[in-house]
């Protein structure tokens, strides 16, 4: 008999995954299997419009008007090592927060090496970062503002639309690192201003790992964009020239189409579910959550602490319980198993007055219920009781 879980590690990586996923996947490994782009066969050509059907659900999730400036990698990470090395120079000015992951603070530290000037504006202790400081930030050389739209640590959802506009009234590129929200959240490039969007398709598409990138808005500018990587595209094959134009400019090499085909079956989950749907049912079960845990002696909630300005995406700490042990007991003694730590965010723990032990994080997903969420509960209240 499979051994009952309760998973709550979703800000990682989404499970389950809706079982289309899972179909769609084996059907490309054992119907397909062939190279997009690279050959002219039926095979080949089956491959080619799955990439295609993938390119075009990013595009029409985040109201994007040209696929073919969706970029596809092997995560968000990729996708914003893209970005920022693709467009930043020596001299370039950035705005960045405090609450950022490392797949945006380790590429700025490197290109700070190269020159670049970097500004990490102090968010509040919820995890917020004020619309009007990014303003008073902006230089004269200032050239991008880059900020994730919801934290991996506490789940603070930022207010992109009202940064947004600041940086389009200052002529300022806006990138948005979405791997949380990306799913479970709606999105609107144009709506919110957003000239440059990283997704990872393993967490909220409910697509597998491996499979993410970037979506690049109309006043991005391939010709100044430098691809990070170089190779066969399957174009311009008589040239060894790499390609100047998108999506090839960026993608090099066979792709991940497996996993394209496994994220293009979770994309048409969350178009047919709904992404109001989606949301509400993850704000209900975080409400519950946040409740419960502000009910037990001896925890401590961080973040915004109301699910309407949060995504499912919980961390807290037990006094005088390291998150470690907690961590460890909820696996062995309950079978619940999330994040403990500094979530590769340091900066944003340091933000939160939790640094350098971090927290334990519960993410919820669509996938996750009520039960769940009471069993975890009781057992973060025995373990603060120091119950055995």
């Amino acid at each position: 008999m499979k051994e009952k879980i309760i998973y709550f590690d979703n800000a990682a990586t989404s499970f389950p995954k809706p079982e289309e996923v899972t179909k769609a996947m084996v059907h490309f490994s054992r119907e397909i299997g062939a190279s997009p782009g690279r050959s002219g066969h039926r095979l080949a050509v089956e491959a080619g419009r799955i990439v295609f059907g993938a390119r075009e659900r990013i595009s029409q999730l985040f109201g994007g008007k040209d696929s073919s400036r969706v970029v596809f990698g092997l995560n968000a990470t990729e996708g914003i090592n893209q970005g920022l090395k693709g467009l930043l120079r020596h001299g370039d000015h950035l705005i960045t927060s405090s609450m950022e992951h490392n797949s945006v603070m380790r590429p700025l530290r490197a290109l700070m090496k190269e020159g670049l000037a970097v500004s990490i504006l102090p968010c509040s202790q919820e995890g917020f970062l004020d619309p009007s400081g990014v303003k008073k930030a902006i230089r004269q050389n200032t050239r991008m503002v880059v900020l994730n739209h919801a934290s991996n640590v506490v789940g603070t959802i930022q207010p992109l639309a009202e940064i947004g506009e600041v940086c389009r009234r200052q002529g300022v590129l806006f990138f948005v690192d979405a791997a949380q929200s990306a799913g479970a959240v709606p999105i609107d490039m144009e709506r919110e201003k957003i000239d440059l969007l990283a997704f990872t398709g393993h967490k909220a598409l409910f697509g597998p790992q491996g499979t993410g990138g970037l979506v690049l808005g109309e006043r991005v500018d391939e010709k100044e964009l430098v691809p990070v990587k170089r190779g066969g595209t399957g174009s311009r094959s008589e040239q060894e020239e790499h390609p100047d134009f998108l999506p090839d400019l960026c993608e090099s090499g066979t792709p991940n189409t497996v996993g394209l085909a496994g994220l293009l079956a979770g994309l048409e989950f969350v178009i047919k579910v709904g992404i109001e749907k989606i949301r509400h049912h993850e704000k209900r079960l975080t409400e519950r959550l946040l409740r419960g845990l502000g009910e037990i002696g001896g925890v401590t909630v961080y973040g915004p602490g109301t699910a309407e300005k949060q995504l499912a995406t919980v961390s807290f700490s037990i006094q005088d319980v390291a998150p470690s042990e907690v961590g460890l007991r909820l696996d062995e003694e309950y079978g619940i198993l999330c994040r403990l730590g500094l979530h590769c965010a340091p900066a944003a723990h340091r933000t939160l007055g939790t640094f350098p032990q971090g927290t334990v994080r519960f993410g919820l997903s669509y996938f996750s219920r009520e039960e769940e969420v009471d069993e975890a509960l009781r057992a973060v209240g025995r373990i603060a009781r120091r119950e055995a």
